[in-house]
């Protein structure tokens, strides 16, 4: 009998020391092991809709969300070294960026997304893009000169001939907005020259760049948006001014209905989105007597108006073009736009 044991314990040890070297996955299986990636998004709140529902989306597919408080990302430079430090931890193994960049921080915000660059981070929106879209008269400039179809805009820092100005954009009334506002901040209309006269005076002495812009009437206090990720529209809506205000923004009481583009729109909001350089974005456009009438781009789109209005997964396209972009973009150059 001792010597059956024995020889019992000397089977089942070998079993014991195999184990651990079958434990590790071999090299050649672990990229389909191990697919999981690291999700970067860039938000001042992981409790607002937008940010909670990527994070959501993420999660959805099998991948690791981590939201960064941007003002809490600390960038640290050295030859040929730009590191990331997030609460006295430094950030690594980030496989992509969706930034999320408010704007109010978009300095900040602009430097913590091109250190990202720096390091080699596929970001999905880039610091040159965004820049470019937050401008609202560059952004236009950009539209205007790819041929797309604006609302007569115009700027200037001479108040000696606001008349001529006024002449300019079609007359009364008109649109004046501040340069860098969102969510319909900063948009207010004018009805006559003593109107425009004051508050340009008052921007200007304040220090703010405007610009005026043509009222569109046909457009009766309505507009267009649509949500460009890629290169296709993964969901649209008109949205209409609550009475008595002439900003359609959902921020501001407009209420929006989901709308099937017609395909100049589709064309419009696209072209846009690639001129500015932005992955995602969502587009503005007016409905002029000859078509789209592009008014703006915003690189950080909140949707939760459009995901109820349409009843779409707008984060998981989001997502779905972030792992995208991360596989095909990492380590490689992207065509810069210019600034």
């Amino acid at each position: 009998m001792p010597p059956s044991k024995a020889k019992k314990k000397k089977v089942r040890a070998p079993a014991r020391t195999e184990a651990s070297p079958r434990a590790l996955v071999p090299p050649a299986r672990s990229p389909r092991r191990t697919a999981k990636k690291t999700v970067v998004l860039l938000s001042r709140k992981r409790s607002l809709y937008s940010t909670g529902r990527l994070v959501e989306a993420i999660k959805k597919r099998g991948h690791r969300p981590l939201v960064l408080d941007t003002l809490r990302c600390t960038m640290l430079l050295a030859k040929d070294q730009p590191r990331m430090m997030y609460r006295g931890v430094e950030i690594r193994g980030v496989d992509v960026v969706i930034p999320r960049i408010g704007a109010s921080i978009t300095a900040y915000g602009l430097a913590v997304v091109t250190h990202f660059e720096m390091m080699q981070v596929p970001v999905v929106n880039e610091a040159g893009s965004i820049l470019r879209s937050r401008d609202k008269l560059r952004c236009l400039q950009h539209l205007s000169r790819a041929g797309l179809d604006i609302p007569r805009t115009v700027m200037a820092h001479d108040r000696s001939n606001v008349r001529k100005l006024v002449e300019e954009v079609g007359g009364m009334p008109l649109i004046i907005k501040l340069i860098r506002g969102t969510q319909g901040v900063g948009v207010m209309i004018a009805h006559t020259l003593t109107e425009v006269q004051s508050i340009v005076d008052t921007f200007w002495d304040l220090g703010q760049e405007i610009v005026l812009q043509e009222f569109v009437a046909e457009s009766k206090g309505k507009d267009v948006r649509a949500l460009v990720v890629g290169n296709r529209v993964v969901g649209a809506m008109r949205r209409q001014a609550k009475k008595g205000e002439f900003r359609s923004n959902i921020h501001r009481g407009g209420e929006g209905q989901p709308i099937e583009l017609p395909p100049a729109y589709v064309e419009a909001a696209v072209t846009a989105a690639r001129i500015t350089g932005l992955g995602i974005a969502g587009v503005d456009m007016l409905e002029g007597y000859a078509g789209p009438r592009l008014m703006e781009i915003n690189s950080s789109p909140g949707f939760e108006g459009l995901e109820a209005a349409t009843g779409q997964d707008i984060a998981g396209a989001m997502v779905d073009y972030a792992l995208e972009f991360a596989e095909t973009r990492r380590g490689g150059e992207r065509v810069r736009q210019p600034l």
